[in-house]
Parts: C-alpha cells; sequence; structure tokens
C-alpha cells in the first residue's frame, strides 16, 4: 500500500525576538498549510538575530503552535536558538516540542554565539527526513552524511538576501542530483537581522530528480505545499 506524506514550506511574518508574537504567526501557518509536516524558516520564531535567548522545548510561548498542531495533526519543524546553544530545529506536535536538530556548518558570527550540532534524521509516518539549516545545503558533505544514515527527504529552513532567492533552486537539484531524494527549502521573508534588510522568500519542494513542485513567492505569509508517494 502506498505511503503518503504531505509537505509545505511556510513562511511566517516575523517580529525581531518576539517568541509569543512569531508563534502566533507560525499557529497560523500550520492551520493553513494542511499538510502532515509543515516547515519553516532558520530561526523562525525569534528572527536571525544572534543574540537572541534559546528557546526551550517546555517555553510557554510554543501553546499556540502546540495547539495548531494538535487542531491539524501536523508536525511544525520550528527554527529557533536552542540550547546548546545551537542554531536549531524544534519538531513540534501536539504533544509538545522537542529539540531535533542543531545547525552543523556555521557561518561567519554564528561561530561566536554558537555550537555546531550533528547530521540528524527526523521520523515521520514511516518517511525518513534529513534535517538541515541554511548553510548546511552548500556543503556536499552534509547531505552525504546524512543521506548514509537512510532518508526519503532532505528538508531545510534558511535564511538568504533577495540577491540570492535562485540559491535554493541550484541547491535542491544538487542535493537531488547527488544523493536522489526530495527536497524542500523554506526560506525567511521580509526583513530579519544579521544584516538581512530584503530577504528572498520563494521557499520552495523539489522532487528527487530536481523538479520544482511547488513555490512561494517573495512575501512573508505565503505557503507552498507537495504530496509524496513511496
Amino acid at each position: 500500500m502506498a505511503q503518503q506524506l504531505s509537505i509545505a514550506v511556510a513562511q511566517p511574518r516575523c517580529t525581531a525576538y518576539d517568541v509569543t508574537a512569531n508563534a502566533v504567526a507560525h499557529a497560523e501557518a500550520i492551520r493553513a498549510a494542511d499538510a502532515r509536516v509543515v516547515l519553516f524558516p532558520e530561526m523562525s520564531l525569534t528572527g536571525y538575530e544572534l543574540d537572541a535567548v534559546p528557546v526551550t522545548p517546555d517555553d510557554e510561548r510554543l501553546a499556540p503552535i502546540v495547539a495548531a498542531c494538535a487542531e491539524t495533526g501536523s508536525l511544525a519543524l520550528v527554527g529557533a536558538p536552542v540550547p546548546g546553544p545551537r542554531i536549531g530545529i524544534l519538531a513540534v506536535d501536539g504533544d509538545g516540542a522537542r529539540v531535533a536538530y542543531g545547525k552543523v556548518h556555521l557561518h561567519g558570527s554564528e561561530a561566536a554565539h554558537f555550537v555546531p550540532g550533528e547530521p540528524a534524521v527526523l521520523v515521520v509516518d514511516g518517511w525518513r527526513l534529513g534535517l538541515a539549516v541554511c548553510r548546511d545545503t552548500g556543503v556536499p558533505e552534509h547531505a552525504a552524511k546524512t543521506a548514509a544514515m537512510g532518508i526519503d527527504g532532505y528538508v531545510a529552513g534558511v535564511v538568504h538576501a533577495d540577491h540570492e532567492a535562485d540559491v535554493h533552486g541550484e541547491r535542491a537539484r544538487r542535493v537531488a542530483a547527488d544523493i536522489g531524494v526530495w527536497v524542500a527549502t523554506a526560506a525567511f521573508a521580509g526583513p530579519t537581522g544579521g544584516g538581512f534588510d530584503r530577504t528572498s522568500g520563494r521557499s520552495g519542494i523539489w522532487s528527487a530528480d530536481g523538479k520544482l513542485l511547488a513555490e512561494a513567492g517573495a512575501a512573508p505569509d505565503e505557503i507552498a505545499r507537495a504530496v509524496f508517494v513511496k
């Protein structure tokens, strides 16, 4: 019997450092996405603010996201600074949150604030999802090491400047060519910290043969969605 997995990439509006407001925006995106997995950009919960306080899985401000996941049956992969401290991905469902991943390949000044994580795979309904954050996607070794753990898809949250909008597709097609899995990238939209006054948006989902299946526009609050079958 064929297995299906619906996945959405979301790029909610973001207020710098305001986890409470951003959690509400994430919850709205989850309800709108109508997908089993909803993927968010790098540090989507705080903005790309390298001095943001790490968010712990038991943080009460995550309650709107937990509630939205409980209502929809979704798993949200939320970008946030997490204990370590790491640039992390929080896996949130109707039962709560846990740290699923920490960015392996830190970029520039990130290393002054964070420590690197390790490759990781998250299993959802029998689908094995390799996790990545931004610069990880530009290091072929990362996808190779993650693929060696056995994956069906490779999912990443990123922040790119507006002139880098084509980077998602270039990297997704390379990953698809190198390891033969589908790729989903949630990219920040709207202004954020770290000099990213204008970000790219254009979150997308690509098939294992590198074909673009769905893409959001450049504006905040847009969502793209696809369904995979195996």
